[in-house]
């Protein structure tokens, strides 16, 4: 058990919905381990994705700058574990840092957003919509080449007041996010996966831990989810495959249904000209190979030269 003289100290981000996530993360922890809630710190650290929102994520080093310098902080000792919305890390992590604890997943679908219409379909030819994501835009663009995509980087309440200000009229946000905020209001719908593939590891949090550490290794194994570990060890499988990036649009999911794993894929242009599909089923264990299996497969069908333009 934790030292009762020292708090463990949760890092996080420090936007809303990051503080919701090492909240959550806390509360379950305590009901775990009858523990007080003043038995863990929850520790706001900035990170140079959150302070530079002026610019496309693929313009500043891509995922990577939502973690560095809360891993950076994790490895020195300065807090005990780190929370992370998965979807946000790279596939390779630092010498000496695991995930292996995942909360249970939450909905995995994007909202479509709009103080104007109630879908992708009602929106006007022309119409601006804006995007952070390079997979929403490129799945976007795929659908509706007619549309005008623009960039929207910045959290849930930034995006929103940019569409108030009119810079778009519409955008996407995931459910997960809105359910963790007490805001699926704000959501006309969600969107069916059919029509836009989520981002792999969308609607799930990871716990980072020094792989050295048996106090945290034994407090977070209490709360590890483990069908959400099976898929997301799948979807990212997937993803490190394709050596994914914030330049490489990509989506990914894994289902369980009746204790078979079932795995969908998408990778497309930046400019939505192209995406190429594909699907895998098999046992829970099988993921990771089914998630590589997958992704080499695509990447045959894309054959020489499908992300050259990059």
């Amino acid at each position: 058990m934790p030292d009762p003289t020292r708090p463990l100290k949760i890092g996080t981000r420090g936007s809303m919905l990051a503080l919701a996530q090492a909240h959550e993360t806390r509360d379950r922890l305590a009901a775990a381990h009858g523990l007080a809630p003043d038995a863990f710190d929850i520790v706001v650290i900035k990170t140079t994705g959150d302070r530079i929102i002026d610019r496309p994520l693929k313009d500043i080093g891509g995922k990577g700058l939502f973690t560095k310098e809360i891993e950076d902080a994790l490895i020195a000792g300065q807090i005990d574990i780190a929370v992370h919305s998965m979807k946000d890390m790279p596939t390779i992590q630092p010498e000496g840092l695991v995930i292996d604890c995942l909360l249970p997943r939450e909905d995995v679908r994007d909202a479509f957003v709009s103080p104007h219409t109630d879908s992708i379909t009602g929106l006007a030819a022309g119409a601006v919509v804006g995007t952070s994501s390079l997979r929403r835009r490129a799945q976007l663009a795929h659908r509706r080449p007619d549309l005008h995509l623009v960039e929207f980087r910045g959290n849930v309440q930034t995006r929103l007041r940019k569409l108030d200000d009119g810079i778009a009229v519409a955008t996407f946000l995931a459910m997960a996010g809105l359910s963790r905020l007490d805001m699926l209001h704000v959501a006309r719908g969600p969107i069916d996966p059919a029509e836009m593939l989520p981002a792999v590891a969308q609607g799930a949090i990871g716990v980072e831990r020094r792989a050295d550490d048996e106090v945290a290794a034994m407090l977070l194994a209490a709360i590890h989810h483990g069908p959400t570990g099976h898929r997301i060890a799948a979807e990212r499988a997937f993803l490190a495959r394709l050596d994914g990036s914030c330049e490489t649009p990509i989506a990914g999911l894994a289902e369980i249904r009746d204790d078979t794993l079932l795995l969908r894929g998408e990778i497309l242009r930046p400019d939505g000209s192209a995406a190429i599909s594909g699907h895998r089923e098999g046992g829970l264990h099988n993921g990771p190979a089914m998630g590589a299996d997958l992704a080499q497969e695509l990447l045959d069908r894309a054959g020489a030269g499908f992300f050259d333009h990059l």
